[in-house]
């Protein structure tokens, strides 16, 4: 009885041994005393027990968290940058028959890659060539990494690094860039001014009565203010100014 007993608890175990169960997003690799056979899933599969081995691939988008690389630019500037690369298993078999770690060897890839295509670039191209550099390393990863099932969906670089003297540096260019330009802005508005101007010259010569009515006007604001002395030797227009200053203080004393 007792062998009967051991003999269906065995076999319970070698059948619960036998089932496997892939989810949505795996794969399993199944080896049959060392050669492989396939690849099963997703769900229920079997497999024969001790000559039967499986490995579970997960086919989802996965990230690579690249640690910051020092690199020296072509410009001979030394700096620190990391990245993010994603990356997915298309050909789960490849996956694990083609490189002993995939990830691993992706990871010190995509440092080895960083270094080698921002070294050849300029400070400046790196800062603001970051769209360009990723999709460049990205292509170079994905074809390097074809050949083991895997397929480099984007390459983002995080940060850029700078030394500290370099970054002090670019503070003054920036502020000396600033001065250029508000100095140039002021220069233009006066060209403008003095262009309209010399229109508004030309037009009152043509018109003299115009600038006589000016000239009025000028007057005219000139006592509205208080305590405000305006000489002039023509009588009419002294006239004017006296009656519009009498309004002005008429108004304020009201």
């Amino acid at each position: 009885m007792i062998e009967v007993i051991a003999i269906a608890i065995f076999l319970l175990i070698v059948l619960f041994s036998a089932i496997k169960i892939a989810n949505e997003y795996e794969r399993g690799v199944v080896f049959r005393l060392g050669r492989l056979i396939g690849v099963k899933g997703p769900g229920i599969f079997l497999v024969i027990p001790i000559i039967d081995r499986v490995v579970m691939v997960d086919l989802r988008t996965r990230t690579i968290d690249v640690s910051k690389q020092r690199i020296i630019t072509k410009d001979n500037v030394s700096i620190d940058v990391d990245a993010v690369v994603y990356f997915k298993v298309y050909d789960p078999a490849k996956a694990i028959v083609s490189v002993e770690n995939y990830e691993l060897a992706t990871t010190l890839l995509a440092q080895t890659t960083l270094r080698d295509v921002l070294g050849q670039e300029e400070l400046d191209a790196i800062l603001t060539k970051r769209e360009e550099l990723n999709k460049r390393i990205q292509s170079i990863l994905d074809e390097a990494t074809d050949a083991w099932g895997i397929k480099v969906t984007a390459v983002t670089i995080k940060d850029v690094t700078l030394p500290e003297n370099l970054l002090r540096a670019m503070a003054k260019q920036a502020e000396a860039e600033r001065e250029k330009r508000s100095r140039i802005i002021v220069a233009e508005g006066e060209l403008i001014a003095s262009q309209k101007m010399a229109e508004a010259a030309k037009n009152y010569e043509k018109h003299p009565a115009a600038l006589r009515l000016r000239e009025l006007q000028t007057l005219s604001e000139i006592a509205r203010e208080k305590n405000l002395i305006v000489v002039t030797s023509d009588s009419v227009t002294g006239k004017i100014v006296g009656i519009s200053k009498g309004l002005t203080k008429k108004k304020s004393e009201e």
